[in-house]
């Protein structure tokens, strides 16, 4: 008789916990989906791959001139730079030696750690960070962590995926990066990725 309070204890914490969950996901779900403001002018920008939109979003930018210098962080090792301005309408020559392309990176710590090593050697104290909005609060998270000193500023783009978005993979995938930033937040990424890895 004495474990039935403690099953209804046990029971009502993960309803309690599950509802949060819930609630915290609907809000991931709407700030994803939201329009970044346009941020302001800033010592460099960040592009974490990853979607096309995100690069082509950051080429833009720097061709006009809203920050000197541009990291594309996770480029593939046999991916040629001029593939990435590929549909951008955009002349890979008129920004030459403004650009290094980032190919260490393979997640988002990678990213934070590529980004932090850039940002010192540029003399980078304000970032654009470029990244999808389902992507965005564990990159700032990451980037964050491994930036203490940098002022970040947000530029979400949104993938066709979440435009309108119905399908069940997609509400998975949301899911799932939720999840994710959440164990960023509990500072547990680096156990998550050894994890993934095994």
């Amino acid at each position: 008789m004495s474990r039935h309070p403690v099953a209804r204890l046990v029971g009502g914490l993960a309803v309690l916990l599950a509802w949060t969950w819930l609630a915290g996901f609907v809000w991931f779900v709407h700030q994803a989906v939201l329009p970044s403001p346009a941020p302001p002018a800033a010592d460099g920008i960040v592009a974490l791959t990853g979607g096309a939109d995100r690069v082509a979003t950051a080429i833009a930018m720097l061709r006009e001139n809203r920050a000197r210098v541009l990291l594309i962080s996770g480029v593939g090792p046999n991916t040629p730079a001029p593939a990435l301005f590929r549909g951008t309408g955009i002349d890979p020559a008129s920004l030459a030696g403004r650009i290094t392309y980032g190919r260490n990176a393979t997640d988002t710590l990678g990213n934070a750690s590529e980004a932090a090593a850039w940002a010192r050697a540029n003399g980078v104290h304000s970032l654009i960070v470029v990244t999808a909005g389902y992507h965005m609060k564990r990159a700032i998270t990451e980037l964050g962590r491994a930036l203490p000193d940098v002022t970040l500023y947000p530029q979400a783009v949104l993938p066709p995926a979440l435009r309108g978005f119905t399908q069940l993979s997609t509400l998975r995938l949301l899911a799932h990066e939720y999840t994710k930033w959440l164990a960023a937040e509990l500072g547990l990424s680096r156990l998550q990725r050894v994890r993934e890895a095994g």
